[in-house]
């Protein structure tokens, strides 16, 4: 008996030890995680989202932020004094070169113009009778009946005359032209803002505000800025030919117009290191409008047969950029590459891929070296 006890202890103890030894096995086997050489988590399959490497003829842009500005901005003024007696446009309405905005009280130069007219009536007759005067003078002169200085003053009196009805044609010019200027116009095509004074007020010349601000909307102008770096490849470019400029919305997202570059300025910032330019862009939709943020891009050309992938592709890493390519097993491994900077949702590949392979596009969080992926076309 005392025998059998023993056997059944030692087989429970080899039991125990046995049933250790496993559980521990198993513990360390989870808590180690995937082997270099790619153990079980390696294995595991990551779904991402995949791309093929494309070949194709890409536009190279410049992006900057810009401000849109009116094509010109004119607050329209009185020139001559007088009572504000009506106005004719609507705040915000659209308005036409010439078309009638305000009319100041006419009646004072109505009669500026009727007293020079009379004047010059006056002092033309006055000139008819010197001219008789001094034809007369001349006869008596020539049979030597009359004395030289009488003929003298004739022919001075005659001058001055002339003289006196040139001032009346000038008077009757002013006249005129502040009766015109009585009549406000609109001087170019474009928006009216917020009227600046009532009907009834006096207004005047030297008035700072004056009665309301004209913008032309279209075309519109866009300025935005681009690195100083980029200014010998927008100058060489601008001597071959005019440069298209595209404004997006503040996200990129919207195109609101096209236009072609109108300027570079004539300095840069110093402060910032960046250089000015200024876009003109039709506007016909008033889809820009004065003092907008945009995004503005600059086509400086078009580089052809690029390797192109998305911009969501390109990793940075320690050592640079790198995007993970994908092998025939459903593999990835890092390949590092040499890459413009993305504009937009493309990049353009300099060296490190070739065209036709698959790339992980989306996903890359959860990749190792050798991980098993489930790709998914872009």
């Amino acid at each position: 008996m005392k025998a059998r006890r023993w056997i059944l202890g030692g087989l429970a103890l080899a039991s125990v030890v046995a049933g250790s030894a496993w559980l521990l096995r198993s513990r360390s086997s989870g808590a180690g995680g995937p082997s270099p050489g790619g153990g079980d988590l390696a294995q595991r399959v990551v779904p991402v989202t995949s791309a093929t490497v494309q070949r194709r003829d890409v536009p190279t842009w410049l992006e900057g932020l810009g401000t849109v500005v009116a094509f010109k901005t004119i607050a329209v003024k009185s020139q001559v004094d007088g009572r504000l007696e009506a106005v004719h446009f609507k705040e915000g309405e659209s308005v036409k070169k010439g078309q009638l905005l305000a009319q100041i009280d006419p009646r004072p130069f109505e009669v500026q113009l009727h007293q020079a007219e009379g004047a010059l009536a006056r002092d033309r007759a006055q000139l008819e009778n010197a001219k008789l005067t001094s034809v007369r003078a001349k006869t008596l002169w020539d049979k030597q009946l009359n004395a030289r200085s009488n003929l003298d003053d004739a022919v001075a009196m005659v001058g001055q005359l002339e003289g006196t009805v040139a001032v009346d044609q000038a008077a009757i010019e002013s006249a005129r032209l502040n009766l015109d200027f009585a009549r406000i116009t609109s001087p170019v095509d474009g928006v009216t803002g917020v009227r600046l004074v009532d009907p009834g007020n006096l207004v005047r010349a030297t008035d700072p505000a004056g009665i309301v601000v004209v913008t032309q909307l279209d075309p519109i102008s866009v300025i935005f800025t681009v690195p100083q770096d980029d200014l010998p490849r927008i100058s060489a470019q601008m001597r071959r030919g005019k440069l298209e400029v595209r404004a997006y919305s503040r996200d990129g997202a919207t195109l609101l117009g096209t236009g072609w570059l109108e300027l570079i300025d004539n300095q840069i910032n110093q402060a910032t290191a960046t250089l000015r330019l200024k876009a003109v862009l039709p506007n016909p939709q008033r889809a820009l409008w004065p003092n907008q943020f945009v995004k503005a891009r600059l086509l400086l050309g078009t580089r052809k047969d690029a390797l192109v992938v998305p911009a969501t592709a390109l990793q940075r890493g320690p050592n640079g950029s790198f995007i993970y390519v994908i092998g025939k097993d459903d593999t990835v491994q890092p390949r590092p590459v040499r890459a413009d900077p993305p504009l937009g949702q493309t990049a353009i590949v300099e060296e490190g891929l070739v065209e036709g392979e698959r790339i992980v596009a989306d996903g890359q969080g959860q990749l190792r070296p050798g991980a098993k992926v489930a790709p998914r076309d872009r």
